[in-house]
Order: C-alpha cells, then structure tokens, then sequence
C-alpha cells in the first residue's frame, strides 16, 4: 500500500470487510494527503485532513451589527445516469439547461433543485443560481459536454466570489455520470470546485461548506467524499424521497452556518455489484441496510448522515457499486466501526441483491389468463430509468406469441408515431414497431394495427412524489404520440422514451390502466409506486436487451476486480 503523509499520518486496513480507515490529522500537521492504491473499500478523508476528530469550528460568516446577514449560497446542478454499454453517445442538445432565474422559476416543484429553492427561501438565504444540466439516462456523454459545462459553471463561481462574500455550495448531483475520458465526472466537477476556491484564496479562513443531495444509484467514488463536506443519498427506490432528500442536505447546510461546524465524509465500498433489480428499499438487501442505517445515525450524534448507496451496475468504471457514506463532526475510528458494521451486514446479504429473472417464454405460459385485476408484468432488460432505449420488442412479442388479451404496452418509437400521424383513425395500418434502439433486440416487429388515437403527449404528475418527479419535477412530455390495438393488445407509441414510473402517461392518451388485465411496463424497480396500488403484484421477465440484471453477460474493462457477482470472493461468515 503506498501512503503519502506529514508526521503522524497513517492509514490501516482491516481486512475482514476491506474497511480502509484514515485518521486525521491536526490543523498544525497541514499539508497532508492520504492515498492508496487498495483495489477497493476505501475509505477516504484527504479534503478534511487539515481539521481536527472533534467537531470543527470555522469562523462564521460576517455581520453587521444587530442586522444579521442573509447567507449567500452558490446553487448548481449536474445530472446524468450514464449507462457505458449502449451504443452512441448524449451530448449537450440531449441536456435540459437551467442559468439564472430559470433555476429560480422552477423554485417549489417537485424535483430534488425545486425543494432545495423553496425551503432556501423560507431560511432566508440569498441564492447565487449558476447553472443546471439534466439529461434522461443514455449512452456515455460527449466529454465536451462536460468541459463545456464546466466552462460556464466555473464562470458563474468567478462571478459569485467577484461580486460578494460567499458561505456555502450546494449542488444537486446524479453521481453517476461518465464522460468518453472521464469516468467520475462529479468527483472531477468537486476537484475542479476545490481547487478554484483555493486559487481565489476562499478555500481556508473560513473554509467554505460543500453541500448537496444525489441519487441513490450514485456510484459515489473517493474524490467526492475527499472534495465535498456533506452529499446526502436518497433513501428510497422508487425515489419517492428525492425532494425530501434535498430539503435534509439543505437543512443540515443551515446547521453547519449556525453552528460553524464542517462535517466531512468517511467512504466504504465492499466490492460489491447488484443490478437495479436488486436495489429496491422495500425489501433486502436495500431495506436492511437502511434500517441499519438509520439505527447508526440515531445512536451517533456526531453522525449527520449515514448514505447507503447501492450504485448503478451499467455505468463501466472503477468505483461502480455498493458504497457507505458516513458524514460525521466526530473522530474516524467512530465512523469506521459503523462502517464496519455495515460491511458486514452487505456481505450477508450479497446474495440477495443479484436478482436474475426467469425467461420470458418460462413464464408467461403459465399465468393465468381469466382472474380478475391487474398484474404487471415488468421488462428490466429495457429499463427507460436506466438508459435503455424503451422500444425492445421482446415482452411484446411475447404477449402476441401467448394470445393475451385485455393487455397493454408502450414503445418509444418516433418514427412509427410519424407515419401514423398520416392516416385517419379508424384505418387499419401496416407499420413496423420498435425494434431499432438496441443491437440485443430482434429488430421491428412488422403488424398491422388499428390507429386508435392520435394526441401530444404532455402530462401532469399524478405523482408529485414518484421516481419521475424527482428526475422532471411536476410535467413530463412524451412528444406526440399514437394508440393502436392488435390482437386484444393496446399498444401506446410516445416519440420521446418514458419511464413508467406515473400513471399520468396512461391516463394522458384515455386509458385507465386499472381496466387491462396485464401491462408490461419497461422498468426494474422504480415503477413500483405508481403501479403497486393499482394491481395485484409484479413479475420480472428476462428478454433481450441492454439492462440484463444478469451482470456477468455485460463486458467490464474498468470495473476494479474481484468483485461480486462477477467474481468467486470468499465473504466473510
């Protein structure tokens, strides 16, 4: 292990549950920068190494006498779930982008950056709004998205510390975005920041608060816990909690202004994968871990927060998967035997994670076809929230090839929706169906259909708390779109993918999705809020395509090795 230090630095290993504990040292022991080379588990605290295991105290900021200043708080987003295995790339026309007030204007929404503007509002702080990028999960981003994205971000920071005193950074993160040369783009985005308030002489005396909220399928790497002070993880999947999540970071941002205090983050990463299959919080291994979780952050004042973050399995890079994020005021060895625990708690529970569906053609055959209600029958392999193109034809193949009836799918398929739009409603149509957006898939499925409707395709949430929301906040626009029916199929083409993950999408086009008897949605977990309530149970089906939750089947390079489910790793009892 290599270690890089001044005076009474050091690093220690416990092997058991790879737990890579860091010390910290005195504010007199500045410069010191803890490294390794251990292939995974880090725990890493290098960006705070300069402050002392007890709370710290930092100067707070100025005031006039008797008129208490407004804190001034730059806000920003960067937000992009990066799957590295599908074909072609995102770049910036594929990202939604927010400068100024029209960060402002979305101030009450339902999105993690709607929330976080609201309740800064109602603490009185004065916002500096930079700059916010958004995109649907897709293929690998352009790396000049990224620098581009940097480029005016750094400006607007430049701006911000030009024009007045600033007190605290809170930025709105995915945590799993990749560009083609840069796999931890948010780790690279908090180094950059750091670094730009060291130049400008705002890095120390008093050190500025690094806060934000990300998402839960976060693969959360040792350069975000080295340059951030405190990012809070979603709890829940579906991410229901996003806004809520939001609304916590930015309350404990407040908590660090009123009381001086800058906690800082301890960082695990058992070397362990799970598909998103796997990681949904209402049953293990996620559910357990939480729990967990929460118990270690009521019995450790000293602990602000306590992240569980299961990772996203499609994104390619070294850090990819489970990690355990402690941020704390409090002493490491603290922090490292909470950390230790929940070590041990993932490698119980490893097993449980790596869920795999059986084939389609094993189960469909065998469902019951003449009982009541509604049963959903989910497509992970084509999961829209995890960067799948929505159009693979495999479930619905499957349902013409079974004779189900009083059943329902959608398709992302543009270019079908155009060719619709050409003929009356009514007329029997002739049309190739999906197929186009994978490799995996068996290509357009050619039918002839009756045209049904013909309607845009921008919906209110029904849900202002569902996965969506947190991804769009309150509307959602599928592009136009068309129904048709086949063979007692309803089949719903939007030209712009859309998770199901808000009922609104089926409501939108006339169709009460309660009414069908079975509704293949293209999801693994995140559909679950909107769908459970309305039917009787899920059931997961394997069919081609790029989100198999069969993870030996995808081609790692950079993934740090072993790692479970990919390797035979003898886990601890």
């Amino acid at each position: 292990m290599r270690r890089q230090t001044t005076r009474r630095c050091f690093s220690l290993k416990i092997e058991r549950f790879g737990v890579h504990t860091t010390p910290l040292a005195s504010r007199q022991e500045w410069p010191c920068r803890i490294t390794s080379d251990v292939r995974y588990n880090v725990l890493f605290d290098a960006r705070q190494v300069v402050r002392s295991n007890a709370a710290l105290l930092i100067p707070a900021y100025h005031k006039e006498p008797g008129v208490p200043p407004s804190p001034r708080i730059f806000i920003a987003g960067l937000f992009h779930e990066t799957h590295t295995f599908l074909d072609g790339t995102t770049g910036w026309e594929d990202f939604q982008i927010l400068r100024g007030a029209e960060i402002l204007a979305i101030k009450g929404e339902s999105s993690p950056m709607g929330g976080a503007l609201e309740v800064a509002e109602k603490l009185g702080w004065d916002v500096f709004p930079a700059l916010s990028a958004a995109a649907y999960p897709s293929a690998i981003v352009q790396t000049a998205v990224f620098e581009k994205y940097w480029s005016e971000f750094s400006a607007a920071l430049a701006k911000c510390l030009a024009s007045g005193p600033l007190d605290g950074i809170f930025l709105v993160l995915h945590g799993a975005m990749a560009c083609e040369t840069i796999d931890d783009v948010e780790g690279v985005l908090l180094e950059r920041l750091s670094q730009q308030l060291l130049n400008s002489g705002r890095a120390l005396s008093p050190a500025i608060p690094v806060f934000g909220v990300y998402d839960l399928h976060a693969n959360f790497t040792p350069k975000m816990a080295e340059h951030s002070h405190c990012l809070v993880a979603y709890r829940e999947n579906p991410h229901a909690d996003a806004r809520e999540s939001a609304v916590r970071a930015v309350h404990l941002l407040s908590r660090s202004l009123q009381s001086s205090a800058l906690p800082r983050t301890i960082l695990a990463q058992p070397p362990i994968v799970w598909p998103p299959t796997g990681t949904g919080t209402a049953s293990n291994p996620m559910q357990g871990l939480l729990k967990t979780a929460r118990q270690l952050q009521h019995d450790h004042p000293n602990f602000w927060e306590v992240n569980v973050t299961p990772g996203f399995a499609f994104a390619d890079t070294f850090d990819t998967g489970l990690s355990f994020g402690i941020i704390t005021t409090g002493n490491a060895e603290e922090a490292n035997v909470a950390l230790e625990q929940l070590s041990a708690q993932a490698w119980k529970l490893a097993a449980v994670g790596n869920v795999l569906e059986k084939s389609v053609d094993e189960v469909l055959p065998g469902l019951p076809r003449n009982e009541s209600g509604l049963t959903v029958i989910a497509e992970p392999s084509d999961n829209i929230g995890g960067g799948a193109p929505g159009d693979c034809t495999g479930l619905l193949r499957a349902f013409i090839n079974y004779g189900f009836t009083n059943t329902a799918v959608c398709l992302c398929d543009p270019d079908a929706v155009r060719e619709l739009q050409k003929h009356a409603l009514g007329t029997m149509v002739s049309i190739a169906i999906g197929g186009r957006g994978s490799r995996l898939d068996p290509g357009p499925l050619e039918l002839t259909v009756k045209l049904i409707k013909i309607c845009d395709g921008l919906f209110e949430l029904r849900d202002r708390q569902s996965h969506l929301a947190s991804m769009v906040g309150d509307r959602f626009n599928m592009g136009d779109c068309a129904v048709v029916e086949y063979a007692g199929i309803t089949i719903l083409l939007t030209s712009v993918k859309t998770p199901p993950m808000d009922l609104g999408q089926w409501l939108h086009v006339g169709f009460d999705p309660s009414n069908f008897s079975f509704v293949g949605v293209k999801a693994a977990v995140s559909h679950q809020r909107a769908w459970d309530p309305i039917s009787k149970g899920n059931i997961w089906v394997s069919t081609p395509g790029p989100c198999s939750s069969d993870l030996r089947s995808l081609p790692y390079r950079k993934l740090r090795r072993p790692v479970f489910p990919l390797d035979d790793i003898n886990t601890p009892d």
